[in-house]
């Protein structure tokens, strides 16, 4: 039987580092650690792309530090709740994917979550345990969906921040920048002359309190107006079904990031209703800016764990000086102590620049090797001050020696769609050995053995001729 770890010092640490909140609390979570008892922890992923990215990571090292302490983990993989999708923090639902589409995006999970979790055990003795939710959510009868309903209100569905969000009128604050909600109260439905409901209001006129820094400010002054936008019911299915893997599981811990808190509250609620069984709910730190954005795909500075060197170090170098703190907190294992030096530091006026590129070497390490970080460290230089092409860059071998553009963007990956290649070459973001093309239906010739594709400043792949 695996031997369960409870030092003090191992679960204060466990606790501290990365860890937003813990329901019910961390206190009532580090007596049960400290019980002996062996407890079933999990993190769920839905597939909504082909690649886990740090901000996975993050919630993935804290299973692994409880794989460590001895306690069983699952690693589940949301395929039957990603076909719905999590609305999250998005101002509009998602879109929903076909089942091909989220078996073709997790087919390389587990190989990619074994560079943070000891999968087969072969470490720790204690082997990970991956399931998929669509074993119980994909048999599940219209009678057990309504069932499962029964046990929420839809009043606390409308306490998450993003069905609130959707459903009101929304405004920017000139002075702070914060966004505030218009509630319901002030808007009126009625029915226009073709029978259509439609939702009146009269912000024209109204005044807005800023909830952030108390600023008044009329809508005409706002720097933004956002109107409200439809909440579909599927949306609101979602927490019940990831609610529901608790219980199908049987787990005693959910492990995820701060935005799931709801959806994980969902699952302590039915874990009591249906189990009569207390679960814990640990939500990781998130990796953002000083106001809040996360990193992402739209921010151009989402890293991949498939990332390669060069493209890791880079776009940890565009993060902005307030990340960088919480940036060694939660992807590295550097000491605390460390990292209060490392901000003193710079609160007493030294250049965080020197940090962050420590940042990038340390999170580049990780994924990669020390070597592989030097040499990231040396390509980025090359390419900002001296304005050269990097040593080393993906390579892709083609038959022909005549293609489109567009086609070698999507197929080095330098663009995820044609739609976004056309954008990228129409914006001049595309050199074709180091010459600048902003002509969508540009083909290009192979003259030589080989040729580099160029995206943005550091982006760059190597197209070679199949000899």
């Amino acid at each position: 039987m695996t031997n369960i770890k409870t030092d003090d010092q191992l679960v204060t640490n466990f606790l501290d580092r990365a860890v937003e909140n813990v329901y019910p609390s961390k206190e009532a979570f580090g007596t049960a650690m400290k019980s002996g008892k062996q407890l079933t922890a999990y993190l769920g992923i839905d597939p909504t792309g082909p690649s886990l990215h740090l901000g996975h990571a993050i919630a993935m090292k804290k299973l692994r530090q409880l794989q460590e302490l001895g306690h069983k983990v699952i690693l589940l993989i949301g395929d039957f709740t990603a076909m719905i999708g999590d609305p999250t923090d998005k101002a509009t639902a998602r879109k929903k994917l076909t089942r091909e589409q989220v078996l073709e995006n997790c087919k390389n999970y587990r190989e990619q979550a074994a560079k943070i979790l000891d999968m087969d055990g072969s470490q720790t003795g204690n082997p990970v345990d991956m399931k998929y939710n669509s074993e119980w959510l994909g048999k599940m009868s219209f009678a057990d969906v309504v069932e499962l309903a029964s046990h929420f209100t839809v009043q606390q569905m409308l306490e998450r921040d993003m069905f609130r969000r959707r459903m009101s009128w929304r405004s920017v604050c000139p002075r702070c920048k914060k966004e505030n909600l218009l509630s319901a109260e002030v808007q009126q439905t009625v029915t226009d002359e073709h029978g259509n409901k439609v939702v009146l209001s009269s912000i024209d006129d109204l005044t807005w309190q800023c909830k952030e820094c108390g600023n008044k400010y009329t809508t005409e002054t706002a720097n933004e107006i956002h109107s409200p936008r439809p909440v579909f019911v599927h949306e609101f299915l979602y927490p019940l079904m990831q609610g529901y893997d608790s219980v199908a599981m049987d787990v005693d811990v959910e492990v995820g990031g701060n935005d799931q808190t709801f959806n994980m509250l969902a699952g302590r609620e039915l874990m009591k209703d249906l189990k009569q069984k207390e679960k814990f709910v640990l939500t990781a730190k998130l990796l953002a800016d000083p106001d809040g954005k996360k990193m992402g795909k739209s921010e151009g500075n989402m890293i991949t764990l498939d990332d390669a060197p060069d493209q890791m170090f880079g776009k940890v170098m565009s993060w902005t000086d307030g990340m960088i703190a919480d940036g060694f907190e939660l992807c590295t294992d550097v000491p605390g102590e460390e990292i209060d030096a490392m901000v003193e530091k710079m609160e007493e006026g030294e250049n965080p620049v020197a940090f962050k590129r420590l940042l990038a070497k340390e999170i580049v390490a990780a994924w990669h090797s020390a070597e592989a970080a030097e040499r990231a460290e040396q390509d980025f230089d090359r390419l900002f001050k001296k304005h050269e092409a990097p040593d080393e860059m993906p390579e892709f071998t083609v038959d022909l020696k005549r293609h489109k553009l567009i086609d070698l963007l999507v197929l080095s990956g330098l663009a995820p769609s044609k739609s976004d290649a056309r954008r990228q070459i129409e914006q001049g973001a595309v050199k074709v050995d180091g010459q600048s093309v902003d002509d969508p239906e540009a083909e290009t010739e192979m003259v030589n053995a080989y040729l580099i594709l160029q995206k943005g400043k550091r982006y760059f792949a190597k197209i070679i001729l199949k000899s």
